[in-house]
């Protein structure tokens, strides 16, 4: 009977209401799903992390610069943010905004450079030209100190102290009247560009469009340019990243051809950013996050390695991707760099799955043929 009554007591649920119960039931039923997927998502990144090693931040603010900082960091941080950023953000434009006003003084009545890839600096003669690159060197420095590098340790090697191949005197003679017709150095950062132009200024290739029949492509332009820099002492030093694309510096990924398809000389250049709490490295987290981050750092370090002017061999200047190769195996033995196989397409699978991108390519998960 009692039974009966609460049968009878027992009201159906209406159309489009759920029991608290079943959601409970769900809800612990979905768990181990998420967790599961959780589970998976976070191997996935450790994956990742093991195959583009060279891409990842190993710092205090971890991936993306989005980790779980310790206490005492945020206290850090949260004193710089009001006080120290808006200072140097200050300073910054103010540097930016002079050179600026020095560089469209003396370019006024110039003819601007629209035949090729050059800046308009490389055509000036002069005390105009001499003006807008030695304030270049000053300022760009002066951009370096204001944010942070207040000394940087530069060690010149010369070529007796390198691990190259010993050479006779006579040879040595000879090498030494060649101009070297490009600059190469690793990438870590925009700040590496800053430094060398605080350094001796070099050009950069800046790519554009040209829609004339003779265009002959980013390669052909840096080929001409080497040659240019390498013959002509007037003209100003070339300088590449042959990497690409930045690295966490502790990794030398391989060459690109552009800066070695000339057969000139170049200049083999290290960098490293040693660090404490953030790296200067510029990799896998935002601009303007690395931006705060770094002036919000009181001190950053830089640490420079010149190597000596690297004269290719014949072989080598008939084969770039050797001369290419050579001076890659040569900046990692010097500079205690890790040869990587990997590059920007790397790089981008990298990120986009820090960036919540589930659909990992084959490259995560190879299949066996």
């Amino acid at each position: 009977m009692g039974s009966e009554l609460n049968g009878i007591n027992s009201k159906p649920a209406k159309t489009g209401e759920s029991d608290p119960n079943d959601l409970d039931a769900s809800a612990k039923d979905d768990r181990p799903l998420l967790e599961s997927a959780a589970s998976s998502a976070a191997e996935d990144i450790q994956e990742l992390e093991k195959k583009f090693a060279a891409f990842v931040r190993n710092d205090v603010y971890g991936s993306m610069g989005c980790g779980k900082l310790p206490l005492k960091e945020k206290l850090l941080l949260g004193v710089a943010l009001v006080t120290l950023l808006p200072i140097r953000l200050v300073l910054v434009l103010a540097i930016l905004v002079v050179y600026y006003l020095i560089c469209k003084i003396f370019t006024l009545f110039s003819t601007p450079n629209l035949e090729d890839e050059q800046e308009d600096f490389a055509h000036l003669t002069g005390c105009r030209r001499a003006v807008i690159v030695q304030s270049g060197r000053f300022l760009s420095r002066l951009l370096l100190f204001t944010i942070g590098f207040y000394w940087i340790n530069e060690t010149r090697k010369d070529s007796a102290n390198t691990q190259g191949n010993p050479k006779t005197e006579s040879t040595k003679q000879s090498e030494e009247q060649e101009r070297p017709g490009a600059i190469v150095s690793n990438h870590l950062s925009y700040l590496d560009i800053l430094y060398h132009m605080s350094s001796n200024f070099p050009s950069f290739v800046a790519k554009r469009e040209s829609k004339s029949s003779d265009f002959k492509g980013v390669a052909g332009i840096v080929t001409d340019r080497v040659h240019n820099a390498h013959q002509n002492e007037l003209a100003p030093m070339i300088m590449l990243f042959p990497e690409g694309t930045t690295t966490n510096g502790d990794f030398l990924l391989p060459f690109k051809t552009g800066a070695f398809l000339a057969g000139a000389p170049v200049v083999p250049v290290i960098l490293r950013y040693p660090y404490q709490r953030f790296s200067p490295a510029w990799d896998s987290i935002s601009g303007v996050r690395h931006v705060v981050f770094l002036l919000c750092q009181i001190v950053n370090h830089l640490e420079v390695t010149w190597l000596p002017v690297y004269h290719p061999s014949q072989q080598e200047k008939d084969n770039p991707k050797l001369y290419a190769n050579n001076v890659r195996k040569l900046m990692a033995a010097e500079g205690g760099l890790i040869l990587s196989d990997i590059g920007l397409a790397e790089k981008r699978i990298y990120l986009a799955a820090l960036n919540g991108n589930n659909s990992l390519p084959s490259v995560l998960h190879p299949k066996n043929d």
